[in-house]
């Protein structure tokens, strides 16, 4: 069985096909899904689509939508996760160094989810786009009980020891896919077996071929099939790794096969 550890098919973007996409996956032999929430606003959709028993969900404040978090978010977010014991983590939360004007706000909001997660002994969800060295001393500093996923890693082999070294998997999807992301690959062959998981970031991040239109969560057994061919494994090894390593960090799908 695969899993798709990180895809947001809560999004508009499914509205008119969800049933369908998620036809689609089975067919394609991914069996969990894990949707990670964005925004306040977009907690009751996860929610909502976590229902399923083949989807597990995650609660956060991503960086890339500052401009739509509110002061009294953090602690309604403290709320829903009492009100979800169901959620299996916090974010997806993080840095996006891109961003430069909101960064002292962002490291103000994944600092508070941080310790949210911390002390709910949580896994965390973590979006880090230029900021994988900071974002690296800093948990370093807070020693996280739980780890987590550091979602579409885009760094060098170096760098995702250090994440796998501090508890936390690497999340692995369509970039290793295109042949220019040679550092990626290079990370991926090194990493070791318990060091990643398959995500797609559904509807964004299309893998190579599939540029400008919506991802989907069947495109996961491209991805696996790319992995490992970087990793010089098997197939149905690499499968058996992931869904392993999404079990250990989350904790689902309870039971495998």
């Amino acid at each position: 069985m695969l899993i798709d550890a990180h895809c947001h098919l809560d999004f508009e973007a499914f509205d008119t096909d969800r049933e369908a996409m998620f036809a689609r996956a089975h067919e394609a032999g991914v069996g969990h899904f894990l949707i990670p929430g964005t925004t306040r606003r977009r907690w009751p959709d996860v929610i909502d689509v976590a229902r399923r028993s083949d989807v597990s969900l995650s609660l956060g404040l991503h960086p890339y939508f500052m401009h739509e978090h509110g002061e009294d978010d953090v602690n309604a977010l403290e709320q829903s996760l009492d009100a979800h014991p169901e959620a299996v983590a916090v974010g997806e939360c993080g840095i996006d160094a891109r961003f430069e004007e909101t960064l002292d706000d962002q490291w103000l909001l994944f600092e508070a989810q941080l310790r949210i997660a911390k002390a709910r002994r949580l896994p965390v969800v973590i979006h880090c786009v230029h900021a994988n060295d900071k974002v690296a001393k800093r948990l370093r500093q807070l020693d996280l009980p739980a780890g987590g996923l550091i979602h579409a890693f885009a760094g060098s082999p170096e760098q995702a020891a250090k994440f796998n070294d501090l508890g936390f998997v690497v999340g692995l999807g369509g970039a290793t896919t295109y042949e220019r992301a040679k550092r990626v690959h290079r990370a991926v062959a090194a990493l070791p077996d318990d060091g990643f998981v398959l995500e797609t970031d559904s509807p964004d991040m299309p893998l190579c071929g599939y540029q400008g239109q919506r991802n989907e969560p069947e495109r996961i057994a491209t991805v696996c099939r790319r992995v490992a061919e970087l990793r010089g494994q098997a197939y149905e090894t690499v499968a058996e790794h992931t869904t392993a390593n999404v079990q250990r960090v989350f904790g689902v799908p309870p039971r495998v096969g």
